[in-house]
């Protein structure tokens, strides 16, 4: 751990072109950082000393450093070159370090209190289970235990599950090293999957199943003397309910955007109808106006003239007989 702050301070001094780089401690949390990123490091640790417990896990006591990239271009150097682009933050598990963008945050990354928490979850996962979380419930869990609840929206809009399903647990691994969209979808996925597994036992959450699993070192066999399930079983059980769970919510959403579009494809169009019918309709307005006038210039002139013509332009009554 010493190596790695040394070698986080190194990286720091090295990029600092005005500003020398600051430490912070708290409690088994350090962070390093530029002066410009001083307040948002002050924060970030009085949150993960507020917040040091996890859903399921004994309280972690391993020591963590946090590196604050005070600019982007850092940011990709100290994380290295196989990191994600969309990413806020990466996590080291093995040297419990983590690296997260400062201030320079774009608009579409999280809350940086949830990001650290996201964060944070991951190592606590890893001192505890080591490497025997596969990918896709180290992700979910680290939702899960960050509170990311905003992960169901993603579900709620995703069409790809109403069509083509839900994907296995494999392919939610694959999913998450690819783009960012197929990526958020699969961390949305990961950590339904996580939060579903925990709400089979309300009392316990996920702590029994820990136990087993890091007992057991088989994620079958934590499922099986936990919640009386086999891994397959539960994952073909959770496919099908989110399908259920969302697939319908998918499609309504999707309808409805459907229903807007169609309605923007059709709306000049019946406007377009209208104008014309209300352009015919004054045509023939004035075409009867003008035939009524031709029809009184042509009785007053018929009176002019001596015509016998009455009041309705009819022959004139007939003389009564005796």
């Amino acid at each position: 751990m010493l190596l790695g702050l040394a070698l986080c301070i190194g990286a720091v001094r090295a990029n600092a072109q005005v500003e020398a780089p600051e430490r912070l401690d708290r409690g088994r949390f350090t962070a390093v950082y530029f002066p410009s990123e001083r307040l948002l490091a002050h924060s970030l640790l009085d949150e993960a000393v507020r917040t040091d417990t996890f859903p399921g896990l004994p309280r972690p006591v391993e020591h963590v450093l946090i590196a604050l990239a005070p600019d982007r271009a850092r940011f990709r150097d100290w994380v290295g070159p196989d990191a994600p682009e969309w990413g806020a933050a990466i996590t080291f598990p093995d040297s419990r370090r983590i690296v997260m963008q400062g201030r320079y945050a774009g608009a579409d990354a999280a809350d940086p209190r949830e990001v650290i928490r996201h964060e944070l979850a991951h190592l606590a996962l890893h001192e505890y289970l080591g490497d025997l979380p596969p990918r896709w419930f180290d992700e979910g869990y680290a939702s899960y235990a960050g509170g990311e609840w905003g992960r169901n929206d993603a579900l709620a809009a995703n069409v790809a599950i109403a069509l083509r399903g839900t994907p296995s647990f494999d392919q939610l691994d694959e999913d998450l090293s690819g783009g960012s969209s197929r990526a958020r979808d699969a961390y949305a996925l990961a950590y339904r999957a996580v939060s579903d597994l925990a709400a089979l036992d309300p009392a316990h959450g996920l702590s029994r199943f820990f136990a087993a699993w890091r007992g057991t070192g088989s994620i079958d066999k934590a499922m099986r003397s936990t919640y009386g399930i086999t891994f397959d079983a539960y994952e073909s059980r959770w496919r099908a309910s989110v399908r259920r769970r969302y697939g319908a919510l998918a499609l309504i959403g999707d309808l409805s955007v459907g229903g807007v579009l169609l309605l923007v494809l059709i709306m000049p169009l019946y406007v377009a109808r209208r104008r014309r019918e209300r352009a015919r309709l004054a045509t023939l307005l004035a075409a009867d106006e003008a035939a009524e006038r031709a029809a009184r210039r042509g009785a007053i002139e018929a009176l002019l003239r001596g015509d016998d013509v009455d009041d309705f332009g009819g022959d004139p009554p007939a003389a009564p007989q005796s």
